[in-house]
Order: C-alpha cells, then structure tokens, then sequence
C-alpha cells in the first residue's frame, strides 16, 4: 500500500481525459485527423464500433498508460466504495469512526454513501459534508469522497460520487432531489422510470464537462440481490455515459450475515436470501438470487451476464466493497434518542454489549477493492477506476496482483498491456497471458495467512453489440486454464499461451483458496471447478476466498 502520501488539495488533483476523437460519434470522419481516422477505420472493421461510439472498449482502456513508473507499475490503492454512517436511516457510525477503522484495515480511499430518501434529500447531503471535510484533515493518508447511495429509478441502489470541490454539495444535491428513485416515487420498473434513470447519469456527465466537478462515477450495488436490474437496464445505464457508468459490484457487502454465529434474521452473505419481487427480470433463474463464493450472480457466472457485456466489446468493470452498516461484534450501539426525520442523522453511538447480530465488516477488514493509479490522488483513483484496472479480493487472499497481455517474445519485465487494457497484434500472431501474484504474508482480520490455491484464466470472443439487449449470456466465455499453487508464501508466475490470434477475443482472472467449489451454472465443460452456491444459514465467509480481476481484450487486425 502507498501510505504517508501528502494530501492533495481537492482543487490541486491531477486533470482528466476526454473520450477520444475517434470514439466521439459527434465528430465526423472527414473532421479527424489521419491517425484518429485510421483508428476508428480499424475499429469499424473489427466491428466493434457502431453507433455507440464511446460504448467500444478503447473508450477507457488505454494500450500503454501513462504516468506508469520506469518498470510499467502502479501504485495500488484499496479501497471501499460503499459505506454507511449516522446519516444513513439504517446507520449507525460518525464518517470518522468509519475513516479510522479503513486506516487501520490498510485502505486509502473510502466513499461516503448514505441511503438517498426524502429526508437524506432535504438536508443530509449537506450536513454530512462537514464530517467529511473534518475527516480529511484529520487523516490526511486516507481519500475520503462524498457520494450517495442512488435509489435508481426502476431498480436496485447504486453508488454515485463525484471528485471532492466547491461544487461537491451543491451537485449531489441537486442529483438526489431531481432523479433519486424514492424521492420522486419513481422505483417502479417503467418505461418513464428506466428514462429517468439515465436522464440521472447524463446529469452527472454534464456536470463534469461544465466543470462543476472535475468527476463523477457511478457504480451499481448488488445487482442481483432483488433481480431488478434487468440486462437491457445495465447496458442502458452504461450507454447513456461510458466515462460516468463503468460497473457494478462484483461482490455485495454483509459478507458476516452468512456467519452460522450470526443472529442476524437473514442469514445470507451478501443478504442475498432468494428475495424476488414481482419487478425482477423475469428471464433471471432462481440461482441468481444467492451469492456464489460470496460474489454476485453476474460476475461468478462464467458465461454470464458479466461475460456478455465483455464479449460485446463493453468496459463493464467489477468492484467490490463492504455496505457497511452494523459491524458483528462491535461494541456501540445508536446513541438515544434523536428524530431522523427531524435531524437527519442519528445521535452518535454510545458503548454497547456486542453486536451478535451484526451483519457487516469494517471497511476494508473482509473486502478490498485495489485500484490501480498513477499517483495518490483523488482524480488518480477515479482514472483508474475508470480504466478498469481494479481487483477485488476477501478476507486478503493474496496481497498483489499483476496481469499482462504480451505478445509472444516481449518479455520486459513491468511491460505488456495491463487490466482494464487492449492488446493491439497483428492478425496471427501469438499472444499470452502473465499472471504475477504476491501471496499473503500476514494474518488476515481472522487471524490467519490465507492460503491461495487455484488460478483460473477465463476467456471469450469478441461477438459484437447483441441484438437482443435483455441478453445475459456469452456462449464462447470458459476456463481455459487452471494453475495449482504450489507454496504458501513469497511470489507466483504463470504463463497462459493462446497461441496464433486470429480473432478479438478478452480474458480475466480469478482465484481461490479452494475450500468451496462446484462446476458452474452452465455446466462443468465451461466452469469445472468454479465457487459454489452459498448455503442460506452456513456460509462462513472466512472459509470461501476468492480473488477476481477485471479483463483484458485482445484486438488483432
């Protein structure tokens, strides 16, 4: 982790990128310049250009990144993108409690994202906005952002922050009041809902290209945990603003309400408890409503719905994070008193016996998100996020991460195309991929050195844009290679050839402690050995771990 950095000032962070010329359909081809020409002829070609010309996969994947140190790293910074407080009605912690238990679970960035209502609406976007601010001078070594977490119309919640500055308040103000789905009873699955929730991310991007904030990024929360987050509402979502909507949860947070200990009355990781509503996707199986190793439906499914929006060619990138509420075992409680409606917030917690029916970790002391960024920063970590180099762990299953894409006989150490990236080969030529781990060192919050047991690689053609939108399946996605892990401690190296590149194609990476696995949902000829369906009342966290990683596409032309 990069910790003791200096605290960047919010109006001194480093600037952001626009979408590229050749990605703009609003520039014309006579008006590009030869080389931007050049590529959007190339990507037509390999037909992944349409229409939607930032919704490609060149729109936040860059070959070689820039602000890489001499070897080709990054700084990796964990962090949590989905954390409650006081000023959440189901809260309980000041921002700083919050604040100071990420520090101490080695996190450098945390989002502040309290539940958008009518009364959150009225003033607590503004009366947690000083908390914030306090906690920032106070731990200058953590990035603390101020979000909401989105009601979003027609579906389930999702998180939505923006770059911290003048207009930080004002904005999030603004967005909740006018688009949030509870605030303007819009939660309905409409045609009129689904409309406002994509009138709500294009909000968010006009605010950044007026410059009222210098970012903003959306990212949906347990997306199949209700099952109302319908295929064609996702790639809507990230449609209407590639560069504002870049993912979802990979992983829900109340990992600890599977613990058999807990006496928390839904006793699901993820509190994914077969909860259908007669507003879920009704082409969604039942399986989909339970967590599988602890991850979403969506990612753990090797072909499915994840796969299928990579298979288009769409950055669609995978986070993970805790929801914290209500920690199992914490000794507070909400303190007396006190009227939300009337206050928004609760009083500030008191000391309390332990709390057995607890169903959440602090953030960062069961789930990491790791992002990687070219300095520390608060519009670093955003650009990173956005890039899609990013991957998400529980309970510290390993402590590092590197994957490349190289063509055959490049074997420069650091090089190579990183995660979130796109290798570009000429048409035949040999590709691989490298896989470079750092195994755990240190006893997790559990207090014990887990230990990593199975690398999968998982990889799919690039089929084009679906004709059918409510698709959430990619008939070509499989495990193409698994590595054993032969040693507890110290560093790994695998290698994947695949062999002369004829056609577009991605991969991404997973991993395993490999106490719990069953082949997948679409059979064991595609996943032989994939995480298995949690069990409703025993499904100890602690004893499932895995890794996952964001993808790399493969272009040749």
């Amino acid at each position: 982790m990069g910790h003791g950095h200096p605290h960047p000032a919010p109006e001194q962070d480093e600037a952001g990128a626009d979408v590229p010329p050749a990605l703009d359909p609003s520039v014309p081809d006579g008006e590009l310049p030869p080389a931007d020409a050049s590529r959007r002829r190339f990507l037509r070609g390999a037909g992944l250009l349409g229409a939607g010309a930032a919704s490609t996969v060149l729109a936040a994947a860059p070959e070689d990144p820039a602000g890489a140190d001499a070897k080709g790293g990054f700084r990796w910074l964990a962090g949590d993108h989905h954390v409650h407080t006081q000023y959440s009605r189901d809260g309980q912690y000041r921002v700083i409690d919050h604040a100071r238990h990420a520090r101490a679970c080695g996190l450098d960035w945390m989002v502040v994202t309290d539940h958008g209502d009518p009364a959150h609406a009225k003033i607590g976007v503004e009366k947690v906005n000083p908390d914030i601010v306090a906690a920032r001078r106070r731990l200058k070594d953590l990035l603390i952002y101020q979000g909401l977490e989105w009601n979003c119309p027609a579906a389930e919640h999702a998180t939505v922050f923006v770059h911290p500055g003048r207009n930080e308040v004002a904005v999030l103000k603004e967005f909740e009041n006018a688009y949030d789905g509870e605030v303007k009873n819009a939660t309905g699955s409409t045609p009129a809902n689904e409309a406002l929730a994509i009138a709500g991310i294009k909000f968010l991007g006009e605010q950044v290209r007026r410059r009222r904030v210098r970012d903003a990024l959306f990212l949906a929360n347990h997306p199949a945990r209700r099952g109302v987050d319908s295929p064609h509402e996702i790639r809507a979502w990230r449609d209407a603003d590639p560069h504002v909507a870049i993912g979802m949860e990979s992983a829900p947070g109340h990992q600890a309400a599977g613990l058999p200990e807990s006496t928390w009355r839904y006793k699901a990781r993820g509190l994914y408890f077969l909860n259908r509503t007669d507003a879920s996707f009704p082409g969604y199986p039942p399986e989909s409503y339970r967590t599988w190793g602890g991850f979403d439906w969506m990612t753990s499914t090797v072909g499915g719905l994840w796969d299928s929006l990579l298979a288009e060619g769409k950055p669609w990138w995978i986070t993970a994070n805790s929801d914290s509420h209500i920690v199992y075992l914490d000794t507070s409680q909400r303190g007396p008193g006190g009227d939300f409606d009337r206050d928004g917030k609760h009083p500030d917690p008191v000391y309390g016996p332990p709390r057995t029916d607890g169903f959440d970790y602090w953030p960062g002391q069961y789930t990491r998100t790791h992002v990687g960024a070219t300095s520390f920063g608060y519009r670093a970590v955003m650009a990173g996020l956005r890039a899609g180099r990013v991957w998400v762990d529980h309970g510290g299953l390993i402590s590092g991460l590197d994957v490349r894409a190289r063509q055959a006989g490049d074997r420069r150490g650091g090089h190579g195309t990183p995660l979130g990236g796109v290798l570009r080969v000429r048409r035949g030529a040999s590709v691989a991929a490298t896989i470079e781990i750092e195994l755990a060192a240190t006893p997790n919050w559990a207090q014990f050195v887990p230990r990593l047991a199975r690398v999968d690689v998982i990889s799919g053609q690039v089929t084009g844009p679906v004709t059918d939108r409510d698709t959430f399946t990619a008939p070509t996605a499989r495990v193409v290679r698994s590595f054993e892990v032969g040693k507890a401690t110290g560093r790994v190296s695998f290698t994947h050839s695949f062999g002369r590149v004829d056609e577009p194609f991605y991969f991404r990476v997973r991993g395993t402690d490999g106490k719990r696995s069953a082949p997948g949902p679409m059979g064991a000829d595609v996943d032989p050995f994939g995480p298995a369906m949690d069990v409703y009342g025993n499904a100890d966290p602690w004893e499932d771990l895995w890794f996952y990683a964001n993808p790399i596409w493969v272009l040749p032309s």
